[in-house]
């Protein structure tokens, strides 16, 4: 199989885990927001240590176990999709950092060709 390469930007968002919208993990909440926006899909990688405008660390050691550790939703897609994702984040204001990176998809022709690679309209995403 060829690869196929295309420009993407990477959103990403670092939160406190105990953060929440409306009483549910405001992780949870970015999610099902980029699920509903058809973007090509998210993941949560829960940190092990880390510190934010706070200035306090929060860490899974033992010793100093944190009830609150950091949190980074990372979803890829499309420059424009995630620039039209931004306004629907934007309506969860609250502390945290939002970065946006240049990036390069690199995908084989046929490895993903299932149900899930389809927004809500159908239409293929990256």
């Amino acid at each position: 199989m060829t690869p196929h390469t295309s420009r993407a930007l990477r959103l990403t968002v670092h939160v406190g885990e105990n953060a929440t919208w409306h009483h549910r993990p405001l992780y949870s909440e970015i999610v099902r927001r980029a699920h509903a926006a058809g973007l090509a899909g998210a993941s949560v990688f829960r940190g092990i240590e880390g510190y934010g405008a706070s200035s306090r660390i929060h860490t899974s050691r033992l010793l100093s176990l944190s009830e609150d550790l950091p949190v980074a939703v990372v979803v890829v897609d499309t420059e424009e999709r995630i620039r039209a994702f931004l306004p629907r984040l934007g309506e969860l204001a609250g502390e945290g950092l939002v970065t946006l990176d240049t990036c390069e998809v690199v995908r084989w022709t046929g490895a993903c060709d299932g149900p899930d690679e389809t927004d809500p309209e159908g239409e293929k995403s990256l």
